[in-house]
């Protein structure tokens, strides 16, 4: 088959996930220099907007909620470079992958290896109806949320609900739940080194920075700054994954390239969006193959424009995409809950 011709899978136009993965895995592979001026442009203007967001209290308060914002945009970029030291991908070297990774959990509240474990299950299983829980979104079909008792279903609702799901539920991963190996605490000491590691250096960086600048200035920049973060953290990962043309499939039914490549958005975003985001947008080549550096993701894209019409989803078109919140297995997308019917 010509990998340039697209294939008919369903209703949709569909490209051989298969054969296309022989072609991005060629973007693998660093380049030191680049990984490393990323590292710096991020974090610097991190620091800097950190800085300026605590000289803002002598203004106002309302001015440190403004650069919150900002701020807390290139913190979500360092989370993506840290994803991308998960993935062996920002260095070509494992170990420095990994310490730099570990580096940044104690800024991005995230404790590396044990993310990084978790990560790899999410990779391996995306879409995979038969293996859900670990790294995802909790998604039920609409015969399982039919077949609940009716206080499940309104739990159910209320972990949907956008206020939990992009406000209090990112708040209380990236602050409570990732301080313990959840999901690993049976599975050997390095899970818990890794946590209690991280929860150090945490530690360590909020007294220091106490000392610096007092107990309630650094609280009241540093906090808007990590709860926004998570937020937009949160939402970029809903979009990559919960759009209504999206993948699921069971048994063998199920192919990984295609979870991957059909099960994972293209959310095209404005350019300095992109930047900001570190192109983790261009998901489906990412989940494609993984260990493609995130600064390499636009040239595959340019070099194959065919990929940027798969699983296309627009800024403005994303926003309808918070009132799905089941899959229907019957026509093969997801769905609200307004659209079942007992």
């Amino acid at each position: 088959m010509n990998i340039m011709e697209p294939q008919a899978l369903g209703l949709a136009e569909r490209l051989p996930a298969r054969e296309w993965l022989q072609i991005v895995q060629r973007y693998r592979g660093a380049n030191l220099a680049r990984s490393l001026w990323e590292l710096a442009v991020t974090f610097v203007p991190f620091a800097g907007l950190w800085l300026a967001a605590w000289a803002a209290l002598e203004v106002g308060y309302w001015l440190t909620l403004l650069i919150a914002l900002p701020a807390a945009a290139f913190l979500v970029r360092l989370f993506l470079i840290q994803h991308d030291c998960g993935h062996g991908a920002f260095f070509n070297k494992r170990l420095t992958n990994d310490w730099v990774g570990r580096a940044l959990g104690v800024l991005t509240l995230t404790p590396y290896d044990v993310w990084k474990r978790s990560h790899a299950v999410h990779h391996a299983n995306s879409g995979n109806l038969d293996h859900r829980g670990i790294g995802d979104i909790d998604t039920l079909t609409v015969a399982e949320y039919k077949a609940l008792p009716a206080w499940r279903r309104l739990g159910y609702r209320i972990y949907r609900h956008p206020i939990v799901m992009f406000g209090l539920g990112p708040a209380y991963v990236f602050l409570l739940q990732q301080r313990l190996p959840f999901g690993q605490m049976k599975e050997g000491w390095r899970p818990w080194v890794s946590s209690m590691g991280t929860n150090l250096g945490i530690a360590a960086l909020i007294l220091g920075m106490v000392y610096l600048v007092g107990a309630g200035p650094f609280f009241m920049v540093h906090a808007p700054i990590v709860l926004l973060g998570a937020s937009i953290g949160v939402w970029l990962f809903y979009i990559q994954h919960q759009f209504e043309d999206t993948y699921w499939e069971e048994g063998q039914e199920w192919s990984q390239h295609d979870a991957a490549l059909y099960g994972s958005s293209y959310y095209e975003l404005p350019k300095p969006l992109d930047w900001l985001t570190a192109n983790i947008g261009i998901h489906h080549v990412h989940h494609l193959y993984a260990r493609i550096p995130f600064y390499k993701l636009s040239k595959v894209l340019r070099d194959y424009p065919e990929l940027a019409n798969v699983q296309r989803v627009t800024l403005w078109e994303s926003f309808k995409f918070v009132r799905l919140k089941l899959w229907d297995q019957d026509s093969k997308r997801l769905v609200g809950f307004e659209d079942v019917t007992d």
